[in-house]
């Protein structure tokens, strides 16, 4: 692999994920990435006992992504191998974190009290 190119990535995730489950994920990602910004939009403002919650919660999302990640390779962590492996292996959790940081603040906004009413959180 001389080029690594947009289709050659995409094809090597529908490889490691499945076309489906893939293709899957990535409709959840715009979805929420979507409906965040809605919440952002509609509130006008960041609630920040919210934004504490999902603080809270980035470490699971975290977890979860390292090890949905080694489920679906059928990988170990002794599967490591060189820096460059420590190196996706921290980006796929930080991903993690962040991912699950938006979605849990998102939830909160659209299930929970609704659009702020300037009453300080």
């Amino acid at each position: 692999m001389k080029d690594l190119t947009f289709g050659t990535l995409l094809a090597v995730f529908e490889e490691i994920f499945g076309r489906w489950l893939f293709w899957l994920m990535v409709a959840v990602a715009v979805i929420v990435t979507l409906a965040y910004l809605y919440v952002l939009i509609r509130d006008r403002s960041v609630s920040w006992k919210k934004f504490l919650l999902a603080q809270l919660s980035m470490p699971v999302g975290a977890v979860a992504a390292v090890w949905f990640l080694m489920a679906m390779t059928n990988s170990a962590l002794s599967d490591l191998g060189g820096p460059i492996d420590i190196i996706v292996l921290l980006g796929v959790g930080a991903a993690g974190a962040i991912g699950m940081a938006i979605l849990v603040y998102t939830a909160e906004a659209l299930i929970g009290s609704g659009r702020t009413t300037g009453e300080p959180d």
